[in-house]
């Protein structure tokens, strides 16, 4: 029975100690979802689809919208 009382006390130990370097480290996952959602400025005029950056929305907008006339932002990149 000893065993099973140290067994417990070493695994919230443990716990306390990676809970303390996650919090040391500040990178959650929530963090990174916001910036990765931050990181996505350009809208879809059509369908509202975001993207990172003007290259791949000129790509999106060829291949999914290839009959709408590309947007003014678009013809010069």
């Amino acid at each position: 029975m000893a065993r099973g009382q140290q067994k417990i006390q070493s695994q919230a130990k443990a716990a306390e100690k990676s809970a303390k370097l996650k919090k040391q480290q500040g990178h959650s996952a929530n963090d990174q979802k916001k910036a990765a959602q931050k990181a996505l400025v350009h809208v879809c005029t059509v369908c509202k689809a975001q993207m990172p950056d003007p290259k791949t929305y000129k790509q999106h907008f060829e291949n999914k919208h290839p009959k709408n006339e590309l947007p003014d932002d678009l013809k010069n990149i």
